[in-house]
């Protein structure tokens, strides 16, 4: 098995006329006919999803999701897709699509307008669907859906809708990253690594974990990233809660970059400083203890080798400690990366070990390990984002992770 880094990015975010870095037209046209080729195979005729990344991911489309199930897409085999969305404001931003098929949604607002207001619209929104589908020719036929509130549900079951989960069909379709997806991924990562620099430049006694999270915002919006989740600072065992707490001598600062995001290519990308003092050797051997674990997880990557021969690898529960793997599920761990925080495959003691997944080239992950906070030390938590090859694994971040990172070492001593 190989590991090694990913090559160093070549391309920005700007195009240009005599060279190419991530061609955009091409990243739509092949995820669009892999969703079509899953449905197909899970025998699914028409699917809707209302979900903000597999919208993206049949149609290139990108909206406002700012209440539930606003927005929303009918894909049928034989069929171009429709996209419902809830304001006309969206017309024209998506030439690709045809404009006959952006089409008005009909939404509840969360059941804000009350029971009969929901119920009469969602009646409306499902014989939307079923006319739909009758038009189609796939009257009759089951209609995948991702996900939707009870209203939904209850609509389109009342207007005889046989409804399936298209969830496993359209991960299975997202695994496998395309050249340009995982372009985005490593833009992603860079962008994550911005951040990072900008809070080590801040880092020092004195700062508040709060002020660490504005710097790395604004530094990574500048650098291009789309959407921010969240930046996770947490100083001296505080926690994973960002708060106004004051940096001091010796605190270990954890930042989790967690759904930063470029073209909807999420990242989750943790590192940890020591702050105004060398680690002590409890510190350093702590964050090798983690270190070491990711990377024996990565030489046991490779394609055909399924998700339990990593998973195996790892402590049980009751070595750290714990009475259940489902208290301990998210320590030592890696999830798939992707559209969405969590894609396949994932990696852990409590489903793996049981239902492994087999990894194929082209997957792209981010791997964790977290050891339980010791109150002398702090928390540390360390993360690799990495895309699995023909031969092991490349390894997207490039940010130092052998050694513990030391920022602003006025007390070295």
């Amino acid at each position: 098995m190989t590991v090694r880094l990913a090559p160093k990015l070549t391309f920005g975010g700007g195009g240009l006329d005599w060279s190419e870095g991530i061609n955009f037209a091409r990243m739509r046209e092949e995820r669009h006919a892999k969703a079509r080729a899953s449905l197909k195979k899970h025998g699914i005729a028409a699917c809707l999803v209302f979900r903000p990344e597999n919208i993206r991911y049949a149609t290139g489309a990108r909206g406002l999701e700012f209440i539930d199930q606003t927005r929303y897409t009918l894909l049928a085999e034989g069929h171009a897709p429709i996209l419902y969305e809830p304001h006309r404001s969206v017309h024209g931003i998506h030439p690709w699509i045809d404009p006959d098929n952006i089409r008005q949604a009909y939404h509840w607002a969360n059941g804000a307008p009350g029971p009969a207001a929901t119920q009469a619209t969602a009646k409306r929104f499902a014989a939307q669907i079923k006319s739909q589908l009758k038009e189609f020719g796939l009257e009759g036929e089951k209609l995948g859906i991702d996900r939707i509130d009870e209203p939904g549900r209850r609509a389109l079951e009342e207007a005889g809708i046989h409804l399936v989960d298209v969830m496993p069909a359209m991960l299975e379709a997202r695994a496998v990253k395309t050249k340009d997806e995982i372009n985005c991924l490593r833009m992603a990562t860079a962008i994550a690594e911005v951040g990072w620099c900008a809070i080590y430049d801040k880092l020092r006694i004195g700062v508040t974990d709060r002020e660490l999270v504005a710097v790395a915002n604004e530094a990574m919006y500048k650098a291009g990233a789309e959407e921010i989740w969240g930046v996770l600072v947490s100083s001296g065992g505080s926690g994973s809660g960002t708060t106004d707490k004051i940096v001091q001598p010796g605190d270990i600062v954890t930042v989790d970059f967690v759904r930063s995001t470029y073209m909807g290519y999420n990242t989750c990308y943790y590192r940890n400083a020591i702050v105004g003092q060398k680690p002590s050797q409890k510190v350093r051997d702590l964050h090798r203890r983690e270190y070491e674990r990711i990377y024996r997880a990565l030489e046991a990557i490779k394609p055909g080798a399924s998700t339990a021969d990593v998973a195996v690898l790892w402590d049980t529960a009751e070595q750290k400690g714990a009475k259940s793997e489902q208290e301990v599920w998210c320590d030592d761990m890696a999830h798939g990366l992707g559209l969405w925080l969590y894609e396949y495959p994932v990696i852990n003691r409590l489903w793996s070990l049981e239902h492994p997944q087999i990894f194929q080239p082209g997957m792209a992950m981010a791997i964790e390990a977290l050891d339980p906070i010791d109150p002398t030390v702090g928390r540390v938590k360390l993360e690799e984002m990495i895309v699995v090859t023909e031969d092991g694994v490349e390894v997207m971040s490039k940010l130092p992770i052998e050694e513990i990172m030391v920022a602003h070492p006025l007390l070295t001593g």
